[in-house]
């Protein structure tokens, strides 16, 4: 545990000498821009690092290496084709069954994807990865391998949705539902959160909802269709989380306290430009300004209050976890939004505080269960000291 804490400590030290928005000379890279490289690029080397070189850390790496023996002997396994190919090249490359090679392109990948997904879009890039780092996205592509990769896609392509670049959009889904098929569930999630809802539409949705309710064997059925092994399972038992549910109202809260504060604003700007009156120009710019801050505003919390129903009415489903967690990802680029917008320093400080000791919280009570079974993070091993266990293959 001393090492990950260090780790966080380390690349939040240094993610907080980032500035995601530097102010640009033309035929010069100022100091920002050089302080930024340096910082991302050690913050990429910590996390890559501490990723590749593990050995059986993670709830199913075991699990993982028995898939790519039996994809390298032909055999039948139920992953993707994206993942069965990286396997099959890694290995035929490597002329042996090199998985740490996979998990360090795994790793590659994912770390890389989140972190540009994170500069990219974020209003605050400090802030932006304390969250990803105290709410265990990191720690957490240890396990699942494939998912976390699909889910750094999901967060990186937010960025098209908001463009309106649905081409793109659809194009990186696809390419990353051959790593993991649970992905393309974002694509009418993600559409549906971008439209501009009308509170009758907002009505029918909610009624729609409530059909998780009586419609169980129905939407199980779909689940099956398209995870065929959870068939006669026990992964069809379902279940929630009750910490994502706080969390998604949590978030929910503070997004309406900001909305109707910054309304509030608006109210008196208005108010004093009508008597003072001011400049249509800055008017138009500023109206554009507003526009492309609510358009980002609505899509993160329409995921938000999407991934609240989820929890709530679809319990049942085995895979709510994974779904939902394509759509509270978003909370890591949000909270800093909204923030942006509280215009008081006073409240901006508070609430800035408030986030910062729940994540803390919430980062304490995960590493508590980081050697539990479903995460298994913990002990940390590494190549460079321990052998790897004997996989099932192995054993028969």
């Amino acid at each position: 545990m001393i090492l990950y804490v260090t780790v966080a400590a380390v690349t939040v030290l240094l993610a907080g000498m980032v500035n995601n928005r530097p102010v640009t000379q033309p035929y010069r890279t100022t100091r920002q821009q050089m302080c930024n490289r340096v910082c991302i690029l050690s913050v990429f080397l910590i996390l890559f690092t501490l990723s590749a070189c593990r050995l059986n850390v993670g709830n199913d790496y075991a699990k993982y290496v028995e898939f790519m023996h039996l994809v390298n002997c032909d055999s039948y396994v139920p992953t993707e084709v994206g993942f069965n190919l990286l396997v099959k090249m890694v290995y035929g490359l490597s002329g042996f069954e090199n998985y740490l090679l996979v998990f360090a392109v795994y790793a590659f990948a994912t770390v890389l994807l989140f972190l540009l997904a994170m500069y990219e879009q974020s209003d605050d890039f400090a802030l932006t990865f304390f969250l990803f780092m105290m709410l265990g996205y990191y720690f957490q592509t240890f396990s699942t391998v494939r998912y976390y990769l699909a889910l750094a896609a999901a967060l990186y392509s937010m960025k098209f949705v908001l463009r309106g670049q649905w081409g793109r959009f659809v194009a990186l889904i696809l390419l990353g539902s051959t790593f993991h098929k649970s992905l393309l569930v974002v694509i009418p999630l993600y559409y549906l959160a971008s439209r501009a809802w009308k509170r009758w539409q907002l009505v029918i949705a909610a009624l729609l909802s409530t059909t998780f309710l009586f419609a169980q064997d129905f939407y199980l059925k779909l689940v099956v269709l398209l995870y065929p092994t959870y068939e006669d399972t026990e992964y069809l038992e379902g279940g929630t989380s009750y910490i994502n549910i706080v969390r998604c109202l949590a978030v929910l809260v503070f997004a309406g306290i900001v909305y109707c504060m910054q309304k509030k604003a608006d109210e008196v700007s208005v108010a004093e430009e009508a008597h003072t009156g001011g400049s249509a120009c800055k008017k138009s710019d500023e109206s554009v300004i507003k526009l492309q801050c609510d358009r980002r505003f609505w899509f993160y919390f329409y995921l938000n209050l999407g991934a609240l129903v989820l929890y709530v009415f679809c319990s049942f489903l085995p895979i709510i976890s994974r779904i939902g967690y394509y759509l509270t990802v978003s909370h890591i680029v949000f909270l800093p939004m909204l923030l942006g917008r509280v215009e008081n320093r006073k409240w901006r400080r508070l609430f800035r505080l408030g986030i910062v000791l729940a994540a803390i919280l919430y980062f304490a009570i995960y590493m508590s269960r980081a050697d539990n079974d479903g995460t298994l993070i913990l002990p940390y091993k590494t190549f460079l000291f321990h052998d790897m266990v004997n996989i099932l293959s192995d054993v028969n």
